[in-house]
């Protein structure tokens, strides 16, 4: 794993080594075993490299046979191997065993459309030095990241934020638009930042940048076409099969590795499946609050896989301890809990490993989210009458929040489109009229994150309620929460993570399977746990979703009070946050009169933010 940073000057001037090796100098932390550059007219490349494959030779900048192609790539190619054996029967050669070397030798032989037959995780640059252009690309799911901004001199592109705010030409100004949307999401959706002017190019995109401009297209569509013909044991077969390649691909390195298991059966089906391969180290973290470890549940699952475990308890002091530093390192705000509690997983696992698979990616793809149950439970409601609908809202308005029925109705009367968002709702609309001090009109106008879901829901309208809803965290909860705080965690601590679920040759069969067999029997990913049940511990097969709990709502109430009443009281950021609407909220949380745990912590690592970077 790697870090990378490419310069294009349009103003065909050379890119000065002062700007550039600083610019590749601030992600050390995600490639501390070698640097490299390449300078070339009015463009230069910066690489950091975390060694991973072909230790030896797998310097980068990497260049063709004729030094006219140069390459900066940061993932990994699980295929390379039967797609490198292919060049050669077709006259390639090779001066490495590295995949990145792969990139280079398909680039030549396909032109952009070899990226569709990359199986793997990706962002990479390629420069032509005869046309002076840049292609490049990010893969399927968003696994790994690519930044980018066009300033008055040229384009930057690199694996993170902060190489980019390193260029002299780029500022630093918050955007209000993904501010908004950052209030509902609790992470800003691609293709915006929270700094104005700098973009992630999205998943499955590639870019070409010519003298002209650049410019963007989709590669990949995701297709839910689900086939109703085939058997349920058909399917979990299938799931085996495809899942047990998965995690033998996901396996390849020059370097010791091993897994995340948390008490969920997402990680337990990955370690499962890794250990029949090797015996493994595998890693989890807890904490004090019972309620909130799964500990336990964790350390009784290694010891029925035989794994080498190692477990850490988080204590309310260590967390609180780096915030700083890792609101610096996620590059934007974040409002998962879940994030923190990953670096310490990673700071653990690199005392040992330096590659680790993990689980994500399971929940969007199988229908884990217990939420994917709620059309099922709001089925009756399209048995009335569409004219009742509004009368119902009405008198369910009127009722006192916490009256039983009142949440059921609301939802049940409110279009999909309008109620789901993914994984996250923070705040409405209405809300962040309270929150914000921005200009009314300009929140009513900016703020609702249908904005954001709409195109989803229009690509998805012939599918089923669950299957759009999955969509939706898939184009949007995915890559903007999940897949973001496990890059840039493991990054922070120089580690490589790996998600075997998300896998194209997985999606290939996940797209056919029928929503009745992942959401049944009053469970989620029910094919899944059906597929692995005598692979993985009963325990575990039957264990409700807790996700990666943390006991911020208790610890705002007792050991962060402090420090959140500080940092709110004393913010400067009155053109953006209402410090007396959230002070309240948080009066009223450790009072007990409302869970405010997850707006709080929204704002707060927000605030977090706006320390380390404005």
């Amino acid at each position: 794993m790697c870090g990378i940073v490419a310069v294009y000057n349009k103003k065909e001037r050379p890119v000065c080594k002062d700007i550039l090796e600083p610019m590749t100098a601030c992600i050390v932390h995600r490639g501390p075993d070698d640097e490299g550059f390449y300078y070339d007219r009015h463009v230069a490349l910066g690489f950091r490299r975390l060694s991973i494959i072909d230790l030896s030779t797998g310097h980068q900048p990497l260049p063709n046979e004729d030094e006219t192609l140069w390459l900066i790539f940061n993932g990994e190619i699980y295929n390379y191997l039967s797609l490198r054996e292919e060049l050669i029967t077709q006259g390639h050669r090779f001066r490495t065993n590295t995949d990145s070397e792969v990139l280079l030798h398909l680039y030549e032989q396909h032109g952009r459309d070899f990226v569709v037959r990359l199986r793997g995780m990706f962002a990479f640059v390629i420069y032509d030095s005869v046309r002076g252009e840049f292609f490049g690309a990010r893969d399927y799911f968003g696994i790994k990241p690519m930044y980018w901004t066009e300033t008055d001199t040229g384009f930057l592109f690199a694996s993170e934020i902060k190489s980019i705010l390193v260029h002299p030409g780029v500022s630093r100004e918050v955007d209000p638009f993904a501010f908004l949307n950052y209030l509902t999401f609790q992470y800003v959706p691609e293709p915006r930042t929270m700094f104005s002017g700098i973009e992630k190019l999205p998943p499955a995109t590639w870019f070409h940048l010519t003298a002209t401009g650049i410019e963007t297209r989709q590669y990949f569509q995701i297709r839910m076409d689900p086939d109703e013909t085939k058997s349920f044991e058909y399917y979990v077969q299938e799931i085996r099969d495809k899942l047990q390649d998965s995690v033998l691909a996901h396996r390849m390195s020059d370097v010791p590795r091993g897994a995340f298991l948390s008490g969920g059966v997402d990680s337990t089906i990955i370690c499962a499946l890794f250990q029949k391969h090797e015996a493994i180290n595998t890693f989890s973290v807890g904490y004090n609050e019972s309620h909130y470890s799964e500990l336990s549940v964790a350390i009784k699952t290694a010891a029925i896989l035989g794994t080498r475990h190692h477990e850490f308890v988080i204590t309310p002091q260590e967390y609180l301890s780096v915030l700083p530093k890792l609101a610096w390192h996620q590059d934007e705000p974040v409002a998962d809990p879940s994030a923190i509690a990953i670096h310490f997983l990673a700071r653990m696992a690199r005392e040992h490993v330096t590659v680790v698979l993990s689980g994500e990616g399971a929940d969007e793809l199988f229908g884990g989210y217990n939420i994917y149950r709620e059309p099922t439970a709001l089925s009756l409601f399209k048995h009335i009458p569409a004219f009742v609908n509004p009368i119902l809202r009405g008198i369910a308005r009127i009722l006192p929040d916490g009256v039983k029925g009142r949440s059921f109705i609301l939802r049940g009367t409110e279009p999909l489109e309008n109620r789901f968002f993914g994984n996250a709702r923070i705040f409405s609309t209405e809300e962040k009229l309270l929150v914000s001090t921005l200009e009314a009109g300009f929140i009513r106008q900016f703020g609702d994150a249908r904005a954001i879901t709409r195109p989803f829901y229009e690509q998805s309208k012939d599918w089923d309620a669950e299957t759009r809803m999955q969509y939706i965290d898939i184009k949007t909860w995915l890559p903007g929460n999940i897949l973001m705080k496990a890059d840039k965690m493991t990054m922070a601590n120089s580690l490589e993570l790996r998600v075997p679920f998300l896998d194209i040759e997985v999606l290939k069969v996940i797209s056919r399977i029928p929503t009745r067999y992942k959401i049944a029997h009053g469970t989620t990913k029910y094919i899944l746990r059906q597929a692995f049940k005598d692979m993985i511990p009963e325990h575990v097969v039957s264990k409700k979703k807790l996700g990666f709990p943390v006991p911020i709502r208790m610890w705002l109430k007792d050991q962060f009070h402090p420090w959140a009443e500080e940092k709110l009281r004393n913010n400067d950021m009155g053109d953006w946050i209402n410090r007396d609407y959230m002070l309240k909220l948080l009066s009223d949380h450790r009072n007990g009169k409302h869970d405010n745990s997850r707006p709080l912590w929204t704002v707060l690592m927000f605030l977090l933010w706006v320390e380390s970077y404005l």
